[in-house]
């Protein structure tokens, strides 16, 4: 007998009454599993969504925090026209010696390209008594005296922070010619407002793993490695972009 014959052909023990239940067992078992898988597939529909919203929410750049861009320095102090394309923010540590030496030769590549750069400044106290210079710095932006102050620290440095150490006294003495307010100063230096822009200084420098000072960005790009030739590279590409 074929293959073929022996398909097609019924048996007697399936013939009569029994023979017609059969079928509609194997249907009803086929529906069961069709409805099973159906079930098991929207479930794992639903488990992924809501893992994936869960990992959404706990990567999201602006869910557990309110400062997006650790760059934003609209709290700091600006140097240059607010409507230049180029923007640099250096974290300056007051008494750091490298500092002072640079500060200079980032105001000359703004007055080489006048109008093009602005310069805004966040602080950070990286050296022993740096948090009272910071503080004095904040507080004479009240007095609209920040640029002359810090141009007078940076000036005197050495006196005032041997071997890199804060001498408070000696810094009172180096603002001496800016025509500071000195009690006005050493009040404001003690206000809500000049400790929350500190905190948000280091909170963001410890944001973009800022380590040491200077450290510059430009128009958000980050110096390779340190040096001034890393520093007029990356000024000189994002003039370019912009202009």
């Amino acid at each position: 007998m074929s293959r073929k014959s022996r398909r097609n052909r019924t048996s007697p023990e399936r013939q009569g009454p029994q023979a017609d239940k059969a079928p509609k067992a194997s249907r009803t078992g086929r529906r069961s599993i069709f409805v099973g898988a159906v079930v098991a597939v929207l479930l794992a529909v639903l488990v992924a969504t809501l893992l994936y919203k869960g990992d959404r929410s706990q990567s999201s750049p602006g869910a557990t925090t309110t400062n997006q861009d650790p760059l934003a320095s609209v709290h700091s102090p600006m140097l240059g026209d607010a409507g230049a394309k180029v923007h640099i923010v250096e974290f300056i540590d007051p008494a750091c010696e490298t500092c002072a030496q640079f500060f200079p030769l980032v105001k000359q590549l703004m007055a080489e390209n006048p109008n093009r750069i602005r310069l805004s400044i966040r602080h950070v106290a990286f050296h022993d008594g740096s948090d009272y210079v910071v503080k004095l710095l904040e507080a004479s932006r009240k007095q609209d005296k920040y640029l002359p102050t810090l141009e007078a620290l940076l000036a005197s440095q050495a006196q005032w922070a041997p071997h890199h150490t804060v001498q408070p006294d000696l810094v009172l003495q180096a603002t001496a010619g800016v025509g500071l307010n000195i009690e006005q100063l050493l009040v404001d230096m003690n206000s809500p407002e000049v400790a929350q822009r500190m905190e948000q200084d280091r909170n963001d420098a410890v944001a973009l793993k800022v380590t040491a000072t200077p450290e510059y960005f430009v128009n958000g790009r980050p110096m390779p490695s340190f040096g001034l030739q890393q520093l007029q590279t990356l000024v000189s590409e994002a003039l370019q972009g912009a202009y």
